[in-house]
């Protein structure tokens, strides 16, 4: 099992999950985060603190968001670790509401 960052997270951003995680298995992308699946213990840390409510067990994705299992894997491989909280984007409060922003994705 790991966890998997879905739809929500994107151009909100929020970074408080990185500060939690003990594995460092978070990494970053221009307005996305994702979780490394070789990397992720399980420890659950990271769920209750995304402000988003964008965290979930791969094997708990709700619906219409399973596309994440495989996204988070890919743009693990391929984007930087992020270890340390970051200002989350001025606009990500306004984004916290927005539905379907699959879109709006960049990889």
């Amino acid at each position: 099992m790991t966890y998997v960052v879905t739809e929500s997270c994107i151009k909100c951003k929020y970074t408080d999950c990185v500060d939690v995680c003990p594995v460092d298995c978070f990494r970053e992308g221009p307005n996305f985060l994702v979780i490394d699946p070789d990397e992720c213990i399980d420890c659950t840390l990271c769920e209750p603190e995304c402000p988003a409510g964008a965290i979930f067990r791969d094997d708990d994705l709700p619906a219409g968001q399973e596309e994440f299992e495989e996204i988070n894997a890919r743009l693990a491989k391929i984007w930087p670790a992020i270890i340390h909280k970051k200002a989350a984007p001025e606009d990500a409060d306004v984004w916290l509401e927005v539905k379907d922003k699959r879109g709006l994705l960049e990889e």
